[in-house]
Parts: structure tokens; C-alpha cells; sequence
């Protein structure tokens, strides 16, 4: 009999600490339990499962046996056919393994196992309404002495369960929380990559990912984008990023109540991290001006986001069914004097006045760059002074980003690896 009173307060512990039921610790310790008594008292066959009783703290063991038909059992010629069939099958392709289906049929047939099965009849003579497949149980005697072995069995199967237990919680929880906002702390920082800690695991900031010319110092607490999960050997791993179009989508979802509630929508978003962002908006009631609720009250609502972004320039346009008027919008802040469509194209031919020319296009033409990625259209700007000449650097068209490459997790340097740069550093002053 388990002692309660110090057992229920350490599960306590174990799953705030932890972030799981005590439900669930409980099953572990039941698992961790079944172990031992099958190292001690059982044998490798078998399968054997635990209950301990929360209430009064008896646990119970039962031996496992799975109700087997005899057509399904192996004879014994079948077996070291089945046998050399595996081998077999270890060197042909998944095509040939598919087209084999007569020895697939036998590799569906099992060798029985007392330990592990029991025949139909039998089994009915137990429970008369016994069916292939079901699981029968059969009460073990318990036992209350464990040797060291067994009891460090127990221990090895727990902390594995728990480990599991504790993955399976953070897949979970974060695999909701994807394309979502997360605020997290920063913990380490290697080979510019930042290690951020989000509560109840970390979270990997590549250094491809980060805001260009941001600084990030240990102990900042900031927000991240959640790119995805990724399940690694060692446990998963949250990819995070600053720098993506999304992450300033939500922080304007975080900050205009309008957006989150509907009433004011996202169109589309372009950005290049660090420098501008464009961001289209359109509202669903015409009494709400999309433009305003975004910029809110003396600016505040985009300041802060700018502030999150670390001074990114931020273009709220409202969003336009007409592209000339929509692509006129998206050239802010330059003013456009006139815009005309050549349709077969999808392509816009905007006219501004001479002195806005350099406005319209920007520093190394990321405003009609942007403009073209946000309103989805080809941009030719030209000058209303000499309409039939093209600028340089006048035309943009709207290109799909090539998918960022995903950083490696650094390795440590050794000291052999760390000595040959010391040197050459010192050659090189």
C-alpha cells in the first residue's frame, strides 16, 4: 500500500512543475509499477498492468492476454516461412512488398504465445461473449518487496513517461498556438542565434528570422511569431520569427480592437523587416474608417507596433477594389497624378509629378517594390512631364518570395576548433 499523504502532494508538485494532470502522473506511476513487478516477479512476455487505487492507495496488477483465432495463429512450417520471408522483404522496395500480397497474408498471421494470447474458446469459457482482438485480464498476486533493479526500473520508466507525457502537453499547446503571437524571454544568445524562454519550453530564434540591425540582449522579454513546430530527437523545437509578415498582421490584431473583432479587416501586408511595411485595410462598416482605427487616437496604436518593430516605418492604405486607385494608395506617401491600366498585362502605368518621382519609388526602389508586392499589380511610374519615357528603377512586379532556408542548430565549438582562429586573429593584427 502506497502512502498517499506523501505521494499526492509530490504529484501536486510534479504536475505544476510540469504543466500536466495529476490524472495522467498517476497513469505514469501505474506504468512505472507494471515495470517493476514484470523485472521481479514476470518475464519478458508478458504484458502486465497496474492500477493503484487514489482513494486508499492498494494497487492491483493483472497479467494481459489478447483473444486470438486460430486461423490467425502461424503453424510451424509457417513460421520459418514467415521468417524467411522477412528476410526477404528486408532487401525488396515498397513496390514489391505491395505486389506481393500473398506474403503479406502470412506476415497478418502471428506466432502464439501463451504469455500473450489466449484461443477464442478459451477465452469464452471466461467471458462468453469474448471477441478476436479483445484484451482479457487476469489478476496477479501482489507483491510489496522490489529489489534495487527492479526499483530503478520503475524510476527509469517514469521520468521516460513523464518526459513523453511533457512532450505530447507542448505539442499540443503549441502546435494551436502556430501562426500566433508569443511573448517570451531572451536566454542565451549563440552564433546570433537567440534561445528564448516561452514558459514551459524554448523557443529558437535563427538569426535569418530576427528584425536586420535589432539588438537583442539576455533578459529582454519581446514578442515572436510562431513559424511551427518541429519535432527533433531531443524534444520539439518552436521556430520563431520577428521578421515575418504575419508578425506585424497580429500585432495590429493585439492592438486594434476593430481587427480583432471583424470590423475592420487586413487585405493584404508587404513588408521588408526592418526598413517599411505596407499594410492595406478595409472596414465591413462604413461608419468605421479602417485607416483610422489602425493609427488610433494621436497615432498611439501604431507607435506602439512601431516601437515593437524597432522603428520599422509603418503605411496604413485603405483598400480599394479599382487598382489605379488601389496602386495610387499603396505609392504613398508620394502623390499620384494619374493612373492607367494596360490590362493584358495586370500591369499599372502611374503618373506623378516630376518632383515625386524619387518618392514614389523610394530608397533603391523599395516604395513601388512594396507597392507592387501589396496590391499584387506591375508598376511602371513615370513622369507626367514625359509620359512615353521610362524611369530607372521606375517598374516593379509583384515576386513570391523564395522560402527562407532554415538554420541548423549551431554546434559547439571544441577547444581544437577554437585555438586555429585565436592564431590567426593575432597573425592578421
Amino acid at each position: 500500500m502506497l502512502d498517499l499523504k506523501t505521494l499526492k502532494p509530490l504529484i501536486r508538485q510534479i504536475a505544476e512543475e510540469k504543466g500536466l494532470s495529476e490524472q495522467k502522473i498517476f497513469e505514469a506511476l501505474e506504468v512505472a509499477f507494471a515495470a517493476a513487478y514484470k523485472k521481479e516477479y514476470g518475464n519478458k512476455m508478458q504484458v502486465i498492468r497496474a492500477e493503484i487505487n487514489s482513494e486508499n492507495g492498494k494497487i492491483k496488477f493483472w497479467q494481459v492476454k489478447t483473444v486470438v483465432d486460430k486461423s490467425s495463429i502461424l503453424a510451424d512450417e509457417e513460421q520459418i516461412e514467415k521468417e524467411q520471408i522477412d528476410k526477404v522483404q528486408k532487401n525488396k522496395s515498397n513496390e514489391e512488398k505491395e505486389e506481393d500480397e500473398s506474403d503479406e497474408e502470412k506476415i497478418r498471421k502471428i506466432k502464439f504465445n501463451p504469455e500473450k494470447h489466449i484461443l477464442l474458446e478459451e477465452a469464452r469459457k471466461i467471458k462468453p461473449d469474448a471477441k478476436i482482438d479483445e484484451e482479457i485480464t487476469f489478476p496477479l498476486e501482489v507483491k510489496k518487496d522490489f529489489s534495487r533493479i527492479a526499483a530503478q526500473t520503475a524510476k527509469q520508466v517514469i521520468l521516460q513517461k513523464l518526459k513523453e507525457l511533457e512532450k505530447e502537453t507542448i505539442l499540443s499547446e503549441f502546435k494551436e498556438k502556430e501562426g500566433k503571437i508569443v511573448s517570451g524571454i531572451i536566454q542565451r544568445i549563440e552564433r546570433k542565434n537567440i534561445y528564448v524562454d516561452l514558459g514551459k519550453t524554448f523557443g529558437v530564434l535563427y538569426a535569418n528570422e530576427g528584425i536586420p540591425r535589432e539588438h537583442y540582449q539576455t533578459g529582454d522579454r519581446k514578442k515572436f511569431y510562431i513559424l511551427r513546430l518541429e519535432e527533433r530527437g531531443r524534444g520539439p523545437i518552436i521556430l520563431l520569427s520577428r521578421a515575418h509578415p504575419k508578425f506585424v498582421s497580429r500585432l495590429f490584431e493585439m492592438e486594434v480592437p476593430e481587427i480583432a473583432e471583424g470590423v475592420v479587416e487586413i487585405k493584404s501586408i508587404a513588408r521588408e523587416p526592418g526598413n517599411r511595411t505596407k499594410i492595406a485595410v478595409d472596414s465591413k462598416d462604413e461608419n468605421v474608417d479602417p485607416v483610422g482605427a489602425c493609427v488610433g487616437q494621436k497615432g498611439t496604436r501604431v507607435t506602439t507596433i512601431i516601437d515593437e518593430l524597432n522603428g520599422e516605418k509603418i503605411d496604413i492604405i485603405p483598400y480599394s477594389e479599382e487598382p489605379t486607385k488601389y496602386v495610387s494608395s499603396a505609392l504613398g506617401p508620394a502623390r499620384v497624378k494619374e493612373a492607367e491600366i494596360i490590362s493584358e498585362k495586370r500591369e499599372v502605368k502611374v503618373f506623378v509629378p516630376h518632383d515625386q518621382i524619387s518618392l514614389a519609388i523610394g530608397k533603391n526602389g523599395q516604395n513601388v517594390r512594396l507597392a507592387a508586392k501589396l496590391t499584387g499589380w506591375k508598376i511602371d511610374i513615370r513622369s507626367a512631364l514625359a509620359p512615353e519615357e521610362t524611369i530607372e528603377g521606375g517598374k516593379a512586379e509583384e515576386k513570391e518570395e523564395e522560402p527562407k532556408k532554415i538554420e541548423k542548430e549551431p554546434k559547439k565549438e571544441t577547444k581544437k576548433e577554437k585555438e586555429p582562429k585565436k592564431i590567426k586573429k593575432l597573425v592578421t593584427n
